[in-house]
């Protein structure tokens, strides 16, 4: 089963890490991403730009374009790692060790996952 795990934390405190920091983090998460990835259950990984970077189209009869993300709340979707695990038991796991390489505030949320691909496979990584 493939899920994602999305990555939040306060935008305000990532953003203010020093070059050090910040590398000493990712270093610990690529330790983490180098395990999956060996084991062939590692997806896309992304690190989105700061939320001043973000536009958003809000649906409606006439689509409107606003600057900004959408949501205004203390923590920012910063990331996501998609993964393939066997059940929830396995994404919480692989959820709790990106915890303990990047330690702190914010929260992973954790969604079932399923690919679409018209005319092709659904639900695989490949």
């Amino acid at each position: 089963m493939l899920y994602a795990i999305f990555c939040y934390n306060q935008e305000d405190v990532t953003t203010a890490w020093s070059p050090e920091h910040d590398a000493r983090i990712m270093t610990d998460l690529k330790k983490v991403e180098d395990r999956l990835s060996a084991a062939g259950r590692l997806g896309p990984v992304a690190r989105l730009l700061p939320t001043t970077a973000a536009t958003t189209l809000r649906k409606g009869d006439t689509p409107l374009v606003i600057d900004g993300p959408f949501a205004e709340t203390r923590e920012q979707l910063l990331g996501f790692y998609v993964v393939d695990c066997p059940d929830l038991d396995g994404a919480l796991e692989v959820a709790r060790d990106l915890a303990v390489a990047n330690p702190g505030l914010g929260a992973y949320e954790i969604r079932p996952l399923q690919i679409f691909r018209p005319g092709g496979d659904v639900g695989s990584l490949g």
